[in-house]
């Protein structure tokens, strides 16, 4: 009998032993995002962890927070700015893996509105108007922040906005938050804010020639990735069919080409830095 118990008790550690292996050796795989391509991302992870067994962890704030974490705590699998100037910066602070980077998504910069835009915004002119609240991304810390500073400055407003300049978001959720709650008449954000929230937001186009650069959403591969292979793996399905199509149908732009419908013209990519003026808060 106290055989049959001790043989019992051995394989109830056994069986104990393999279960707490196997948790720890589930595996999870770190995202770390700016919020520009949240709602899309977190459906391609959804996609990725019904076919996988594998666990995303998805982080998403400002894209400079992001990297900022990243570099504090030497995590992460996979580095997803809002916009190629905080990539850029990634890998010239050796974050991620320069020839990993893809592009998931374009973005093009808007005036988002209250829904029937009741002050009546059909320009970046208008945004001077004292009537008009007006709110941005931080630009220190928010890619939509630097790409609203460059518009502003490409335009020759950009002096007289930052003095009159009502809120700063911590990312481009938070942006597009502003107007869901009524705090600002007007935020200068990525077009596909309107498909975000249609029943509190519009989009008011800029001027084609107004429009200095385009924007793009893309993903590395972190070089503090523990799991090199899963990571691409996972980069590989967030470029694939299934989530380009999960992007189109949150509204994001699929293609260069796309992008330039709104802004012909303008450059693609690159590493805009902010003016004085704005840097020191």
């Amino acid at each position: 009998m106290r055989a049959m118990l001790a043989v019992g008790g051995v394989a109830v550690l056994i069986v104990l032993f393999f279960l707490i292996d196997a948790g720890e050796d589930a595996p999870t795989l770190e995202v770390f995002a700016g919020s520009a391509s949240k709602p899309a991302l977190e459906e391609c992870a959804r996609l990725y962890e019904s076919e996988n067994d594998v666990t995303v962890d998805l982080h998403f704030s400002g894209s400079g927070t992001m990297l900022s974490q990243m570099k504090m705590t030497g995590r992460g699998d996979l580095y997803i700015p809002g916009s190629p100037d905080y990539m850029e910066i990634a890998v010239r602070d050796g974050v991620v893996e320069p020839d990993t980077i893809s592009i998931l998504a374009y973005n093009v910069p808007v005036i988002a509105v209250q829904k029937g835009n009741p002050k009546n915004i059909t320009s970046l002119d208008d945004l001077l108007r004292d009537d008009v609240r007006v709110g941005i991304g931080d630009p220190r810390t928010v890619c939509l922040g630097l790409y609203s500073v460059e518009l502003l400055e490409h335009n020759g407003i950009s002096e007289r906005m930052r003095d009159r300049m009502k809120v700063y978001a911590e990312s481009c959720s938070k942006a597009a938050s502003l107007l869901a709650f009524g705090s600002v008449d007007a935020v200068i954000g990525w077009r596909v804010f309107g498909a975000w929230n249609p029943e509190k937001i519009d989009i008011v186009h800029v001027q084609a020639d107004r429009v200095p650069r385009i924007s793009y959403i893309p993903a590395a591969i972190s070089t503090f990735t523990r799991d090199r292979t899963r990571a691409r793996d996972l980069l590989d399905f967030l470029g694939s069919d299934a989530c380009k199509r999960v992007f189109r149908e949150k509204d994001y732009l699929s293609t260069e080409a796309e992008a330039r419908q709104y802004a012909p013209n303008a450059e693609l990519g690159g590493l805009y830095d902010l003016p004085a003026g704005w840097s020191d808060g």
